[in-house]
């Protein structure tokens, strides 16, 4: 017998005497492809948002901005609206009440999306990470990869988005590590072991 995979025997034992930090969590499907809804734009800028669709789409945006997406069960009447649905972004094997971010509403809503946002702003967030008030979103947000947007890609999704009709719907408060989250969340994230 190959000593080297003895622990995988073991494994279940010595498992079932320590705590298991994932065992209050279950396995879920996301969903990670979504058709990006369609936006009602002029004449003079239908091309202009229809790339800015397909960029939203290419980009994965729904997957976590569409509320319940995370968790396998989409809610199409609030796509790119937001998510009640969290991500976790610290280490539950040494955070057993790890950070959350609940996905932001993407829509034009005046009260909970981005609609009193300039495009600036909205250009800012996608590519630098910053909010409105010069915040930094955490990478659960992947704006380190869309730093290197053109500008025109960048103008592309933000018209997009503001020819979204706007849906109210504000999402929960972020949670700071070792408190406790209100609302469902999903931990993301691969493991390797140490040896």
């Amino acid at each position: 017998m190959n000593l080297r995979y003895l622990w995988l025997l073991l494994l279940p034992a010595a498992c079932s005497t320590t705590r298991n930090p994932l065992g209050n969590f279950e396995p879920v499907e996301a969903i990670t492809i979504i058709e990006a809804p369609a936006a009602q734009a002029s004449p003079a800028d239908a091309g202009i948002v229809e790339h800015g669709r397909y960029l939203v789409g290419l980009l994965g945006c729904e997957s976590c901005h569409t509320d319940r997406a995370l968790l396998g069960t989409p809610r199409m009447d609030r796509q790119l609206a937001g998510s009640d649905v969290g991500i976790a972004y610290s280490n539950p094997l040494k955070q057993p009440r790890p950070g959350v971010v609940y996905p932001a509403n993407l829509t034009p809503d005046m009260k909970s999306g981005i609609g009193a946002w300039t495009d600036q702003e909205i250009i800012a967030a996608i590519r630098t990470g910053l909010d409105r008030s010069g915040r930094q979103h955490l990478p659960v947000m992947p704006w380190p990869g869309y730093q290197k947007l053109s500008d025109a890609d960048a103008a592309a999704i933000t018209a997009y988005l503001r020819a979204l009709p706007p849906v109210e719907h504000a999402v929960p408060e972020n949670v700071q590590p070792g408190s406790a989250a209100h609302a469902p969340y999903v931990h993301f994230g691969v493991y390797q072991s140490q040896h």
